[in-house]
């Protein structure tokens, strides 16, 4: 007995949570691993860019750092720099035309979502994502508890783009979702949403008195001739960015929050404060009602922050307030503008896999479709084939909900070595769809 006992005993030790069981493992350990395998690969998988912030930032941060260490060394509030939270709520209402909005400084655009998830959701809400989605979203939504509560919507199988009427039935149905996450423009699909599609979406979740995330990440990588990065603002609208790609500070871990405040409980926020807080309204005239008592969503969030990280690291937020300036906006500017070419070069290399391939209009990514047949609805077993075959790696993507696809980045590898890598996953893809994944002749 008393060895059925501690095998018991021992057997509950052992096991983990069931939120966490139920959480994906990161696609990105999978390709990291994968490439350790072959000393040359050649990455076009992680979602990162080749460059680090604007040289300007870095030396007055280093000034900073010789000069008074303490003073970026210590804790800040939980809710950031109130410099770079002003500096924030100017480039919000200047280049995003958001106003009525406040700021919550995060380590990394990941800790908006998570703030947002937890502060906005119970263990019972349901969250809408659409396939394909960005993984780790997903994993978010797995860790707190909500595998259960997750309603996958879908995109049109050509042009994926997110069905509005797929979300208008779910909204008007007996279980609507609370939370409704986009991403724009899109991770993993390189889709950039309209000022009319994103309108819509607005307008439906306003309707259904549901929250809209739009995260915001790629903002500044538009790539589509006469295209617009643009956010719809609502007292249901909520706002995710990053300072990780187009800063270059991906390892630096800075993203904020940008939610409503229209009762101004802030009185910083951008926009001229409503009488009192019953007559807020959204900016669009609607006259919709906040959803949540003025001064709520800033405190929900706080006690998320505070829990999980206390605030963004004070170097990094000294760096991201200096890289906002003029002169790191054009450093930036400077090294976008060459990634449309890349684009391209990357569609070419795409070709075996036409008229299957999307994207292209924003973000960094292009989106294609693996043959049929040929073993290649396990996309996995393909990138673990072109790494090994064609020393190149991409993402597969069953990680965002849709095997049989994969995802190509085209800003991670800097301009001598993007070529040599587009060549050798043309290369992969031409042999794949010839003759499967069988052995590549060996290039000398």
């Amino acid at each position: 007995m008393s060895v059925l006992v501690s095998q018991a005993v021992a057997q509950k030790w052992k096991a983990l949570s069931r939120r966490i069981d139920a959480t994906d493992t990161p696609v990105i350990d999978f390709t990291r691993k994968l490439m350790a395998s072959r000393k040359d690969a050649m990455s076009l998988a992680q979602g990162i860019v080749h460059w680090g912030p604007p040289p300007v930032a870095l030396q007055q941060l280093a000034t900073r750092l010789a000069t008074e260490p303490a003073a970026v060394s210590g804790y800040v509030p939980n809710e950031g720099l109130p410099a770079l939270r002003a500096a924030l709520r100017t480039k919000l209402v200047e280049r995003n035309k958001l106003h009525h909005y406040d700021v919550i400084v995060t380590p990394g655009c990941n800790q908006a979502f998570l703030n947002a998830l937890i502060a906005l959701c119970d263990d019972n809400d349901r969250v809408a994502l659409f396939r394909p989605y960005y993984f780790d979203h997903l994993m978010a939504i797995q860790m707190t508890g909500g595998s259960e509560r997750l309603v996958i919507g879908e995109c049109d199988p050509d042009t994926m783009r997110p069905s509005l009427a797929w979300l208008e039935r779910e909204l008007a149905g007996p279980s609507p979702p609370k939370m409704v996450v986009l991403v724009n423009p899109c991770n993993p699909t390189g889709v950039l949403l309209s000022r009319a599609e994103l309108d819509a979406f607005s307008a439906a979740c306003a309707a259904a008195g549901c929250w809209l995330v739009l995260d915001n990440t790629y903002e500044d990588f538009v790539f589509a001739e006469g295209g617009e990065h643009y956010c719809p603002s609502g007292p249901q609208v909520v706002h995710l960015f990053s300072m990780s790609k187009a800063y270059g500070m991906m390892g630096w871990r800075i993203g904020y929050v940008a939610f409503p405040d229209y009762a101004h409980t802030n009185p910083d926020v951008p926009g001229e404060a409503p009488p009192s807080s019953s007559s807020s309204s959204s900016s669009n005239g609607s006259g919709q009602q906040p959803l949540t008592a003025p001064g709520a969503l800033a405190m929900a969030q706080l006690k998320v922050q505070d829990a999980v990280c206390i605030c963004a690291p004070a170097p990094s937020q000294a760096l991201a307030l200096e890289a906002l300036g003029a002169e790191g906006r054009q450093y930036v500017d400077a090294l976008i503008a060459p990634l449309k070419a890349n684009r391209d070069l990357l569609r070419a290399a795409l070709a075996p896999l036409e008229p299957h391939v999307a994207g292209g209009e924003g973000a960094i990514y292009l989106w294609a479709r693996l043959p049929l047949g040929r073993g290649c609805e396990d996309d996995r077993a393909v990138v673990t084939w072109l790494v090994q075959q064609a020393g190149v790696c991409v993402i597969p993507g069953s990680a965002c909900g849709m095997p049989g696809y994969i995802r190509c980045s085209y800003a991670n590898l800097p301009p001598a070595q993007f070529p040599a890598a587009v060549s050798r996953l043309r290369a992969g893809l031409e042999h794949l769809v010839a003759h499967g994944m069988t052995a590549m002749p060996q290039q000398h």
